[in-house]
């Protein structure tokens, strides 16, 4: 095919309904399909993929878990030993980026409407907590504002600094959502520790009710309406910088449906993979919390990515 005239001549014009992924097609490609073939009404298509993509064969599971054991031997097992005092975040990056591809990393990662990143987010103490465009509980500097990933050329890693990596890890098209995080040469205060934790704990229980017949939403009902009220300040991000979802599901895209939050009711079914990242911000140290990708189980979610609790300390 070199152009939409080659599919009107084989397929001629379609007057009847047709059904498109709405989100994955620009107004341009839309605009030359109604042009050359398209003369029925455009409905969408996008629930129907979604659910379809949402419930994983056992081909995609054995891809998934390829992804899943290189991103837990990456950050647990390697990352500490690529550490420096004085390295900048962008050092750090491109030396993660280089491990992840030669353990297997297929080299990017794919989200919805378009986005794409080599790796995630790489930050060390309150880089974590800078704003973002991004749905997601942490933030980034950045190499700029034109460039919000990578991590900053100006944040050097000192000792006691946190750091934080949330970063995917594909295979073949497939992919698992990861985040773990390390103490440089000294602990953080222990109240930090403390909220870690506590995150950490929230992790485990969202993971205890991924099981078939569970409700997202009233998951998140669940564990938002257990945590103290002062807990919940600064919870999933930073000042005005937060989300209200605690994990998502994850297969072609880091963001797929279903999502832990409100307004999503239907039952979750065993095939269904979701990244569960309970995270909160504290002034002056940055992100604490966890994320790993579990698989939907009868007896609850099966972490595909590690069972590290995270704060790891690099010496």
């Amino acid at each position: 095919m070199k152009s939409y005239r080659d599919i009107a001549a084989v397929a001629g014009r379609k007057e009847t309904p047709v059904y498109l992924e709405l989100d994955t097609v620009t107004l341009v490609q839309y605009q030359r399909m109604k042009k050359h073939f398209l003369g029925g009404e455009i409905r969408g298509l996008d629930a129907q993929v979604s659910a379809v993509r949402a419930k994983k064969s056992p081909y995609e599971f054995a891809l998934m878990e390829r992804a899943g054991e290189i991103h837990r031997r990456v950050l647990e097992d390697l990352a500490p030993g690529l550490m420096r005092e004085g390295m900048d975040e962008v050092e750090l990056g491109t030396e993660l980026y280089t491990v992840m591809v030669k353990e297997g990393h297929q080299g990017i990662i794919r989200f919805g409407m378009w986005n794409e990143m080599l790796l995630g987010q790489i930050n060390f103490g309150t880089s974590s907590i800078c704003p973002t465009c991004v749905d997601t509980p942490g933030g980034i500097a950045g190499l700029h504002p034109a460039v919000p990933m990578s991590g900053s050329r100006n944040r050097k890693l000192r000792p006691g600094d946190l750091v934080v990596i949330d970063i995917g890890c594909g295979v073949e098209g497939y992919q698992t959502d990861k985040t773990f995080s390390y103490m440089f040469k000294k602990p953080i205060p222990d109240a930090a520790i403390k909220v870690h934790e506590q995150c950490v704990e929230i992790q485990n229980e969202v993971a205890k009710r991924l099981r078939p017949g569970a409700i997202p939403s009233a998951i998140y009902e669940e564990i938002i309406g257990g945590l103290e009220p002062a807990f919940l300040e600064n919870f999933m991000g930073y000042g005005k910088d937060t989300v209200k979802f605690l994990g998502h599901g994850i297969g072609l895209l880091i963001d797929e449906a279903p999502v832990i939050a409100k307004g999503f009711d239907e039952p979750v079914q065993e095939g269904m993979v979701f990244a569960v990242e309970p995270k909160k911000g504290i002034k002056d140290v940055g992100l604490v919390g966890i994320e790993n990708t579990f698989a939907v189980t009868p007896g609850g979610g099966r972490s595909l990515t590690g069972h590290h609790p995270g704060l790891l300390l690099v010496p």
